[in-house]
C-alpha cells in the first residue's frame, strides 16, 4: 500500500476526527479503511516530528485530582480558543477521580455488574476506558496548522512520543495494528501470547485542534479496570498493566520529567504554566 492509498488533505479537513481505543470515528461519510491503519503501523517509528513554526505550547500541571466534567469543559473551551487563534496551545497533565469514560462506540454489554464508579460520555472515539488516581492523563491541545496537517501522522507522533518516555525507563512499548494504544509485550518463550496495554490513546482533532490525549498507568489499581471490557477487547492473553506492575516504582515527578523532554524532541520547546482552575 502506498502514499497514494491514503486520505488527501482536503477530505481529512472536512472531518471531525476522533481516534481512541476500538478504532476511529469519522463524522463524514469518509472512513478511513483498516488496511490504512495498518499502513501506519509499518511506518510508525519513522520521524513524524513537526516541519512548521510551532507557536508557543504551554505545559501545566495540576497538583490534585481534577473532575472529570469540569476538565472536559476546560479542554474544550481552551481547544476552540486555540482555533480561533485567541490562545496558546496547551499540555495538560493531571488526574481523575475514579470512573469509567465511554466512548462514542461503547455498548452497553461492555460495561459489566461489578463496575462501581460513575460512567461519563465522552466525545472522543472508542470505547470504555477507566481513569483513575496512579494514573497519568494528559490532554493535548495543539494546532496542527503550525505541527504538520497530517491526522495519522500526528497520532502516530503521539503513540511515539509515549514509546519514547517509556524508554526513558527502559520499558519498550509497542504498538499493534488494529490495537490503538501502546503496549508491552509480557509473553514467555514457549507460553502463549501475554501483551497489556500500558498507555491509551484518545484523541479528537476539530478545525485542526487536537483535545483529549492520553492516559498512562504509572500506579492505578489495576483492579478497577474490572468493571469494564477496556476498548472492547476480550481477546485472550490481552490485559493492562503499568510502569509499578513491571517493576518501576516511579513517582510522577518522574514519569512528568520523561514526557516533558520526550515532547519537547519530537514536538518543540514547552513552557510552563499554572494549570487551569
Amino acid at each position: 500500500m502506498g502514499k497514494e492509498d491514503r486520505p488527501t488533505k482536503t477530505e481529512i479537513s472536512t472531518m471531525t476526527f476522533s481516534i481512541c481505543e476500538g478504532g476511529c470515528s469519522l463524522s463524514s461519510v469518509t472512513r478511513l479503511d483498516r488496511a490504512h491503519e495498518c499502513w501506519n503501523l509499518v511506518n510508525a517509528r519513522k520521524d513524524t516530528a513537526n516541519t512548521g513554526e510551532i507557536g508557543v505550547i504551554e505545559w501545566a500541571v495540576s497538583e490534585k485530582p481534577v473532575e472529570y466534567e469540569a476538565a472536559v469543559a476546560i479542554m474544550e473551551a481552551r481547544a476552540a480558543e486555540i482555533a480561533a487563534g485567541t490562545a496558546n496551545q496547551l499540555v495538560w497533565l493531571l488526574e481523575h477521580p475514579s470512573l469509567y469514560s465511554a466512548g462514542t462506540s461503547a455498548k452497553s454489554s461492555d460495561l459489566l455488574p461489578s463496575a462501581s464508579f460513575p460512567v461519563f460520555k465522552s466525545g472522543r472515539g472508542g470505547q470504555y476506558t477507566y481513569h483513575g488516581p496512579g494514573q497519568r492523563i494528559v490532554y493535548l491541545m495543539l494546532d496542527l496548522r503550525n505541527h504538520k496537517r497530517d491526522v495519522r501522522a500526528f497520532v502516530q507522533s503521539v503513540e511515539n512520543w509515549v514509546i519514547d518516555a517509556l524508554a526513558q525507563f527502559t520499558i519498550k512499548g509497542e504498538l499493534r495494528c488494529g490495537r490503538v494504544g501502546v503496549w508491552v509485550d509480557r509473553t514467555h518463550q514457549g507460553f502463549p501470547r501475554h501483551e497489556d496495554k500500558i498507555a491509551a490513546v484518545g484523541l479528537r482533532v476539530k478545525k485542526w485542534v487536537s483535545f483529549h490525549g492520553i492516559s498512562l498507568n504509572v500506579e492505578p489499581d489495576l483492579s478497577h479496570f474490572d468493571g469494564i471490557v477496556p476498548c472492547g477487547i476480550q481477546e485472550e492473553g490481552l490485559g493492562v498493566t503499568s510502569l509499578v506492575d513491571l517493576g518501576y516504582p516511579v513517582t510522577f515527578a518522574e514519569v512528568d520529567e520523561a514526557l516533558r523532554q520526550t515532547f519537547i524532541a519530537r514536538f518543540g520547546a514547552v513552557s510552563a504554566v499554572d494549570a487551569p482552575a
